[in-house]
This record gives C-alpha cells, sequence and structure tokens, in this order.
C-alpha cells in the first residue's frame, strides 16, 4: 500500500489486533518514499507482516512500469532498516512448499532437511561438498510470492494489457459498482492465467483481451475459499482469503481505491479443503 492510502487501508484491513503500531506506521509513511527514490521505483507499496517466533517481517514491493514483470521485496522488523530479499525462482518455491512451522524471525536460520530419505540420497550437496539448507531469507521471498500468486488479486479493468504483452494501470478505471463488487468473477488473480488458457473460442469471444486477461476467483478451488462481506455501512467491499488466512482485499465501489494487506504467519491453511 503506497503512502498515501496506508492510513485507510490498515483501518480496513487489518483486523482482530493485527496492524502496525503507531510508531510503525509514521516509520512506513517515511520510509516508502526513500526506498522508491533509492532503488527507482515507479510504485512501492506495504505489501503486508508475516508474524515470526522472534518478531516480525514488515514486507514492501516496488514495481517498474510494467505491472506484471517481477516485483522486489524488502523486509524490515523496525521500518528503519531495510533489506533486499532476492528474486523468487521456481526452485525456491518447491522448497518452500516443503517446509511447516512458524518462521523463526532469523533471516541468516537454516531449516534443516525436511525429507530424510532424499536426503540421504542426494545430500543436496553444493559444488564446495556442503550440505544445502534453506535459509529463511529464501523461505520468506518464496512465502510472499506463493501468497501473491494464489491471492493477490485486482478489480476487473484496473489493469489493461497493451498489444505487445505488458500490463499498466488503466487511467479510466473509475470502480466497479456495488453490484459488480460482490461479485468473485469481478475480480482478478494478478498473476499468470492457468484458466483462461483452457477455455473454448466460444467462451473467449465474449472477453475483452484488453482486460480479461487474468483468472477471476470464481473458479478457485476449493470453492468458497473466499468471503465477501460488505463493511462501513455497505460503503466498502471486503475479501477474505480461507486458504492464506491474514489476506484481506478491500475495494470501495466506484472509486479507485483497492488493495491488499497481509497480516498472518506465512502458513498455509492445507486444512481448508476438510473445513468447507
Amino acid at each position: 500500500m503506497e503512502a498515501a492510502a496506508l492510513a485507510a487501508a490498515l483501518e480496513l484491513c487489518a483486523g482482530g489486533g493485527a496492524g502496525l503500531s503507531t510508531e510503525q506506521r509514521t516509520a512506513m509513511v517515511a520510509a516508502l518514499p526513500l526506498l522508491r527514490r533509492h532503488y527507482r521505483f515507479e510504485r512501492i507499496r506495504f505489501w503486508g507482516r508475516i508474524q515470526a517466533v522472534r518478531g516480525a517481517y514488515c514486507i514492501v514491493e516496488g514495481s517498474g512500469p510494467d505491472r506484471a514483470a517481477p516485483r522486489s521485496r524488502l523486509y524490515s522488523f523496525d521500518c528503519v532498516e531495510w533489506s533486499l530479499l532476492p528474486p523468487a525462482t521456481e526452485e525456491m518455491l518447491a522448497q518452500a512448499k516443503q517446509l511447516q512451522g512458524r518462521f523463526q524471525g532469523d533471516p541468516s536460520f537454516e531449516y534443516p532437511e525436511t525429507n530424510a530419505e532424499d536426503a540421504f540420497n542426494d545430500e543436496r550437496l553444493s559444488e564446495d561438498g556442503k550440505e544445502h539448507r534453506m535459509k529463511e531469507e529464501v523461505r520468506l521471498v518464496a512465502t510472499i510470492e506463493q501468497i501473491d500468486r494464489a491471492v493477490g488479486i485486482i478489480p476487473r479493468g484496473a489493469f489493461v494489457k497493451t498489444p505487445l504483452g505488458s500490463v499498466h494501470e488503466n487511467r479510466n478505471f473509475e470502480g466497479l459498482s456495488l453490484m459488480e463488487a460482490k461479485l468473485l468473477r469481478s475480480y482478478f488473480h494478478f498473476t499468470e492465467p492457468v484458466n483462461l488458457k483452457n477455455k473454448t473460442l466460444l467462451e473467449k469471444a465474449d472477453l475483452d483481451p484488453s482486460t480479461d486477461f487474468l483468472d477471476t476467483l470464481e473458479n478457485d478451488i476449493p470453492q468458497g475459499s473466499w468471503t465477501v462481506q460488505l463493511e462501513k455501512g455497505g460503503t466498502v467491499v471486503v475479501l477474505r482469503s480461507l486458504l492464506w488466512l491474514g489476506l484481506t482485499f478491500y475495494h470501495i465501489p466506484m472509486t479507485k481505491q483497492y488493495g491488499y494487506l497481509y497480516f498472518g504467519t506465512g502458513e498455509k491453511n492445507a486444512d481448508l479443503p476438510f473445513m468447507l
């Protein structure tokens, strides 16, 4: 969330005691413009906070002109001193999915092997003969990437895709109507589409390729993994993920105001299919 909208976003998204302290909010508002200038981001936003056993990781994301390009992430414990995270790779994501349990709060912490049989077979040795172990810093960026891919969402029409393939903010977007804002099909996953590629030509005939280039939430598996609520006297639509508990998206219909924040432990709710 950008500095100007941070206070309103925290009020709408942070519930149940989650959020930032007054000192952290002040430091965050001051840090965002400085980080944007230092790293030459076109846009920077507060992504959320992952609670660890000792302390919590505050996360910000920076992006360039192409909103679909990989984003840069930074973390901090006090919202004053920031460290740049390495880019997430598919190998990192595969390793992180094997780990369970809470984050420790130490970026240099190394997780032990999760599969004793695999460790015995290949020993995961590097060129110098040492065993490969995943550091918490690597798990952190992989978890952020997992959450963004799974539940990072935008309203339909908020972004447009150019004929050259780049994605930019839609300056003509004036928000969803209240009726549209209550429907899951009005929201897109802001990541590489999967279901869209499987649609037939007849199904794609009614789609606008400039705005309907992503997957909607209505086909998410398992069904029922999102809750949709009206808050603030019916003036704000709030979506919450039951798959990644702590992810909250908000949109004020008929305005350009929308966004999402994550306040959780960085653990996926693997029991959700049995809870529905």
